[in-house]
């Protein structure tokens, strides 16, 4: 119960701070996209963009790491298509569109906020080396998916053009490409960028959680009660038990294994509603389970807290 109290609950409050602003007319629905806007454009790109430049990257990029996690991801996204397509009998463009609300987890705006305040800022190495990779992965595997599911053309260098448009135009994206070049290159930045640039980081989070707040007012939960049980499933639970289970096997460090297991179990975050609204795929579902699945990683989060050591 403490660890609800002092992790998760803080988090959550500042969500539901922006939700309950937007919902009262206290702060304007206009003013949520432009929030959202700055934070998922410039000041969570820029926090990306220091944490990856200083990450030791020899010691954090574990293979096996990388491995538990996005297996589970990877599982998840094939059972959230062949579910919805099977079981829910949607069409296959839906069923991706589906398939990827399973597998993009809030990585950034749940899993670093959550980390930090369970292990400590210390513990976010292994937090960066999966977020590092989770857009490329993510957006390449469902925009591949999704192209392949519409048939518009199956030309293989028509369909690697679009999914590298849709990689490098993402600001995220953008933030840890640049990352990794100051890294590699140890080009040295002047102080005075860097501490501009550490202003931005220090507003991302507080900033981004309180705009998701006032984009989770725009959802409701009508309809496709079944398939949102699905995703909420296989997002808060499946994947992060693969994970679980592949972190043990392989013997990954204490804190690489909480922090590949708390990121796994993030609810899927908005840029799955974006992917959706991209294609004019699912969006109800990809909009509802958001919300729905953010609600409950409260207690699914918590009771991660309590089996991981």
């Amino acid at each position: 119960m403490q660890a609800l109290l002092d992790v998760i609950l803080p988090v959550f409050l500042v969500i539901g701070f922006g939700y309950f602003a937007v919902w009262r007319g206290w702060f304007p629905d206009t003013g949520v996209d432009g929030l959202m806007k700055f934070t998922q454009n410039y000041a969570i790109p820029c926090l990306l963009f220091r944490a990856i430049s200083t990450l030791d990257l020899s010691a954090q990029f574990d293979p096996e790491l990388l491995i538990s996690f996005y297996t589970g991801a990877t599982v998840g996204f094939t059972a959230g298509t062949l579910g919805a397509r099977y079981i829910f009998r949607r069409n296959w463009s839906d069923s991706v569109a589906i398939g990827f609300v399973c597998l993009f987890s809030n990585a950034v705006l749940l899993g670093l906020p959550i980390t930090e305040r369970a292990y400590g800022t210390d513990a976010l190495s292994a937090n960066y080396a999966i977020v590092a990779v989770h857009a490329p992965f993510c957006y390449m595997l469902g925009v591949a998916a999704m192209e392949i599911a519409r048939a518009d053309n199956r030309n293989p260098a028509i369909l690697l053009g679009k999914i590298l448009r849709s990689m490098f135009r993402n600001a995220l994206v953008i933030g840890i490409a640049l990352g990794l070049a100051v890294n590699l290159s140890g080009l040295p930045l002047p102080g005075v960028l860097i501490d501009a640039v550490d202003l931005m980081v220090v507003a991302a989070l507080p900033a981004a959680l309180f705009g998701l707040g006032g984009v989770l007012h725009r959802y409701k939960p009508e309809g496709d009660s079944k398939t949102i049980a699905m995703v909420c499933v296989i997002s808060l639970i499946l994947h992060p038990a693969i994970t679980l289970s592949l972190a043990t096997l392989f013997q990954l460090d204490r804190d690489a294994l909480r922090s590949a297991v708390l990121t796994a179990a993030m609810a899927p975050g908005v840029n799955t509603y974006i992917f959706a609204n991209l294609y004019g795929s699912a969006r109800r579902v990809a909009a509802a389970s958001v919300l729905v699945g953010t609600a409950a990683s409260i207690v699914t989060v918590w009771l991660w807290l309590l089996l991981l050591p």
